[in-house]
């Protein structure tokens, strides 16, 4: 019997119908819902500019080599890509039109130019006239000319113009939609109890006959269309430039990537719509997608807060952790006892306050830290600015290959330079994607060190709305491991596998977090081998990796029980199917699952880890991570109690079946939802004259 697996990509697909589920769901309250259609369609558009295109590019090489790499031919995998992406676009479509219903109920309306009375008209030709028309650069095409650059992310205006006397000819033009200046929605003048909206191409739409006016047209038909591109790029191998230099080079040739996605608008005229696929050099292998009018859709995720009287988003807002809620230093508090928190639940100012104690604190010498993917105006950085200013040797190790965030961080790095902060660029061929912090401090010759390792990136924003782990610790074992893999960061020529090896408590990535996982496993299979009781929890993102998933089935075979969670990609098969003591489940809520969590009964002795690793290839041997080991018994609890409630959801909880259906889970027991749940656990734990 061959081993089973399902392709990732198609799993991923899966994954992004579980995010349109919850769009569909009518118990969602209706601004979460128009959100998670943003979601959707952000999500897709990544997936084409990287997954599409790499799979694209994977045929041109060996195919056993591939089909091994992606557990089955690209060819076939692309083929299944385009089917799954057009039975999605259809119930994207038809979700988009019943929301737009329960819209409509609340008295919002998105408006198209045909339906503005006088008022509107005014209003929105006034507009155009003050804010859109600098801004707007219309394209004239023929078939002469050469089909000019189009931007992966933006949203084009096709236009076919025709003048009335002369009906056998059309003109085209394309207008890129400027809501990178502008932004996407405009409110307009509305009767008492409604809220009318106009889409910026609409706008622009609206003002055609102006924009043309030189050229006489008295026609047009104007459709919306987008291109997305490959994003993937290659990084030269010339000795004399430096790996800035090399990023700066590669982000700039993305806009040279072939499109790997064209979507446009059903209604657009026939002509213009093969006129533009002549141009672009599209085939009928590559992914031609009919949509509705509106596309770009990821913006609706910031859609304008126009709801009244609808049911809002229930309330969580972040607290202090208890820890912190009498107003401690955080300095203090983590020198004496190890603090973990949940994010959103928890506040994420503790550990901006942590680095502002730090800059501002005298006996402090160095701070160390790893950036991965920062807010665009970062307190971490300013905290650390501010260090660098008082006098702190800081150092930082800042990811330029962080995927889409190279320029942000490119941008950083210059930054940083300036104010006397010593920038790493980490190790070739491995991106840094642990996420780390060490903080030294001496006073009367006597050091003291302490920081945190963390699930997720450091970046104030997504804090908010990703579900994520960190713990602050004063542990000398782990900051002396900390300490080890800057001096890796430090030296990238060193014997990387030495220098990790030394870690005593850090789990660290490239393959000793793959060695310790096995063996933790293997411990797990000799007691479940002798009848003895045998568990493992496993919460991550994505679980590709086919040598961990082989272990795992081996580990289900012997009778280990093993629970699941796993947000998005699983290439494994579940109990259903396969494995009668291995279950999965995904959990898509309104907070992005991200935490990374390892459970291990140990014979009662019960292991935990908090981990910036997925289960996947690149992350444990192509990637530097971390795992820590959490040691102390109520903390250990906490997280044990957590995972537990998410394996108890029943309402935002889906199977992960072999045939990939996401079908939610439910039982006979009452209503149960995690993400609620763990907030009320968290919360309860705040003490109650502190909680108000």
């Amino acid at each position: 019997m061959s081993t089973p697996f399902n392709a990732r990509d198609i799993t991923w697909l899966a994954f992004n119908e579980r995010v349109m589920q919850e769009a569909k769901d009518p118990s969602v309250p209706l601004p979460l819902r128009i959100r998670f259609l943003g979601i959707f369609s952000n999500n897709l558009d990544e997936f084409f500019r990287v997954r599409v295109a790499g799979l694209k590019r994977a045929m041109d090489f060996k195919e056993k080599f591939i089909t091994d790499s992606f557990f089955q031919p690209p060819s076939k995998i692309l083929s299944k890509i385009n089917e799954i992406v057009i039975e999605q676009q259809q119930a994207f479509d038809q979700t988009w039109i019943e929301v737009q219903k329960e819209m409509a109920q609340e008295g919002v309306f998105i408006k198209s130019p045909h339906q503005l009375n006088k008022t509107q008209k005014e209003f929105v030709a006034t507009y155009f006239d003050r804010e859109v028309e600098s801004n707007v650069i219309p394209i004239l095409l023929n078939e002469n000319t050469t089909m000019p650059y189009l931007r992966d992310k933006s949203l084009y205006i096709g236009i076919a113009m025709r003048k009335k006397t002369w009906q056998y000819q059309s003109n085209y033009a394309i207008i890129e939609v400027p809501s990178r200046m502008l932004g996407r929605f405009t409110l307009l003048p509305s009767k008492s109890g409604q809220q009318d909206v106009m889409l910026l191409e609409d706008v622009i739409i609206a003002n055609l006959p102006h924009i043309f006016s030189y050229f006489g047209f008295d026609e047009f038909q104007a459709h919306c269309f987008k291109v997305t591109k490959d994003a993937e790029f290659d990084l030269d191998n010339d000795i004399k430039t430096t790996l800035a230099e090399k990023i700066d080079k590669a982000v700039k040739s993305r806009r040279k990537g072939k499109p790997t996605r064209f979507v446009f608008d059903l209604d657009m005229d026939k002509a213009l719509l093969e006129f533009l696929i002549r141009k672009l050099h599209l085939t009928s292998k590559d992914s031609i997608i009919p949509g509705m009018k509106i596309h770009n859709f990821k913006h609706f995720m910031d859609f304008p807060d126009v709801f009244k009287s609808v049911k809002k988003v229930v309330e969580r807002t972040s607290f202090i952790h208890p820890e912190f809620a009498n107003g401690q230093r955080v300095t203090e508090v983590i020198l004496k006892k190890d603090v973990l928190f949940t994010f959103p639940y928890h506040s994420f100012t503790p550990v901006i306050d942590l680095l502002r104690e730090s800059a501002m604190d005298p006996h402090v010498k160095t701070i160390q830290i790893t950036g991965y993917r920062l807010a665009p105006n970062s307190k971490i950085i300013n905290a650390l600015i501010n260090a660098a200013r008082n006098g702190k040797h800081v150092t930082i190790m800042l990811e330029l290959r962080a995927r889409f965030d190279e320029e942000n961080n490119l941008k950083w790095k210059e930054r940083l330079e300036l104010e006397g902060i010593k920038v790493l660029l980490g190790i070739p061929n491995k991106k840094v994607h642990a996420k780390l912090c060490v903080i030294k401090k001496r006073i009367n010759n006597r050091t003291s060190q302490y920081g945190f390792i963390s699930t997720g990136n450091l970046h104030e924003k997504t804090a908010r709305i990703y579900s994520d782990n960190l713990l602050m610790t004063s542990d000398r074992i782990i900051m002396a491991d900390i300490n080890k893999v800057f001096a890796v960061l430090k030296k990238p020529k060193a014997d990387l596998e030495l220098a990790l090896k030394n870690c005593t408590k850090l789990l660290v990535c490239p393959r000793y977090m793959r060695e310790k996982i096995e063996w933790h496993i293997e411990r797990e299979i000799v007691e479940a081998k002798a009848g003895r009781k045998a568990l493992m929890i496993i919460k991550v993102n994505s679980l590709s990796d086919r040598s961990l998933i082989e272990k795992l089935y081996e580990a289900a075979r012997a009778g280990v029980k093993i629970k699941l969670i796993v947000r998005g990609i699983y290439c494994a098969v579940n109990q259903a199917d396969f494995l009668s003591p291995m279950e999965a489940i995904s959990i898509v809520d309104e907070y992005l699952e991200h935490s990374r969590l390892m459970y291990f009964y140990n014979k009662g002795s019960e292991d935990v880890y908090l981990s910036s690793a997925d289960w996947m290839t690149r992350n444990l041997d192509y990637r530097i991570e971390a795992a820590v080991p959490i040691k102390d018994k109520a903390l250990k609890k906490e997280l044990k109690d957590i995972l537990e409630l998410q394996l108890k959801d029943n309402v935002k909880s889906r199977i992960l079946d072999t045939k990939l259906k996401n079908k939610y889970k439910k039982t006979t027991h009452e209503p149960f939802r995690s993400q609620i749940e763990i907030y009320r656990y968290l919360k309860a734990k705040v003490p109650q004259e502190l909680s108000n």
